[in-house]
């Protein structure tokens, strides 16, 4: 009896502990005067380093959004790489302020692990990549093959699914990191990488002679992508949150990080109130009044982030599609600053 209740007393307080961490996540920010953003290993177009250390990427431009809002200043932001069995550790121990690493948004991780998912800044779908030697057309082909995949990741259970249905039956190789995945295919340990496609696109790019391989055309499953947080703390949520919905409405109100200072005397009132001269501004976030428009002048809005780092400007050069605007056919959509 005495152990059980030392037991239970001990997971109480690891819960109280872990809710009150959590809950002081601005303040323990701006006493830090940067945030700790979780990212992956190394993932071209979403993060990744370059020589010097500087990271960019879809998911490192979250991190710089939240760190314009709350610090003023996009550049105040440590970047923690993190392999994706690491990832919720991190954020659950307070090792990291935001997650921002290409992370599934699914129903067992919004609800029992602690998280809060502040949105989907790449909606994607897990394909397959082989070698056009292989001589195959459609992953409906792949019967036998032995199959690289990353551990940790939604993609596992997934691959299981799918070859289940189809009454096919696989080979997993299972590596730590993306790149290893990579390495693994490109020396023949396996006869197709599974991944979101977007990383299949990005990995591509990593190979030898990345015109030797193809992405088959099926799309096996739904990857909203998005940054993440504890649960416990709702004004950090909504600082993450409403960081990125400003990038999704800054598009839509066609401001940009070239416009915005001419913009700024716009008597459009949706305008006025993005940039801080009218509306809510920054109350029920503790933040600056210009905190969007710092957003916007520093990092851009979500159309040039989508660009530069995975779209036509970069060398991945993915097609918006389901990433446009909703007003272009595509799901991004973000509630209004009102």
């Amino acid at each position: 009896m005495l152990k059980k209740t030392i037991i239970t007393t001990a997971i109480i307080s690891a819960g109280f502990a872990g809710t009150a961490m959590a809950d002081g996540t601005f303040d323990a920010v701006k006493e830090r005067g940067v945030v700790q953003c979780g990212v992956s290993t190394g993932l071209p177009g979403f993060s990744v380093a370059d020589d010097k250390g500087v990271w960019t990427g879809l998911d490192v431009d979250v991190c710089r959004a939240v760190a314009a809002a709350t610090l003023g200043d996009a550049s105040k932001v440590k970047y923690i790489p993190l392999t994706a069995k690491e990832r919720f550790t991190a954020l659950q121990s307070g090792e990291i302020d935001i997650l921002s690493r290409n992370t599934t948004w699914t129903q067992t991780r919004d609800t029992t692990l602690g998280l809060n998912f502040a949105g989907v800044n790449y909606y994607d779908g897990q394909g397959f990549m082989v070698s056009k030697n292989l001589g195959v057309s459609s992953a409906k082909e792949l019967d036998g093959a032995a199959v690289c995949i990353q551990a940790g990741t939604t993609t596992e259970l997934n691959l299981a699914d799918y070859f289940r249905m189809l009454g096919m039956s696989y080979s997993p190789v299972v590596f730590d990191t993306s790149d290893q995945t990579v390495k693994g295919f490109e020396s023949g340990r396996c006869d197709v990488l599974t991944s979101d496609q977007s990383q299949l696109y990005a990995l591509r790019i990593k190979l030898e002679n990345p015109s030797d391989a193809m992405v088959l055309p099926e799309v096996i499953s739904k990857e909203p992508l998005g940054p993440v947080v504890r649960q416990g703390d709702d004004t950090w949520f909504n600082i993450v949150k409403w960081s990125y919905n400003a990038m999704v409405n800054a598009e839509e109100l066609g401001l940009t990080s070239a416009n915005i200072d001419k913009m700024k005397t716009s008597d459009n009132p949706n305008i006025g109130r993005f940039v801080g001269n009218d509306g809510p501004k920054g109350s029920g976030m503790d933040l600056a009044d210009d905190w969007a428009y710092q957003i916007v002048k520093q990092v851009g809005n979500y159309g040039e982030s989508f660009d530069r780092n995975v779209g036509e400007g970069s060398a991945l050069k993915i097609s918006r599609g389901l990433n446009a605007l909703w007003s272009e056919g595509g799901l991004q959509f973000a509630p209004p600053m009102r």
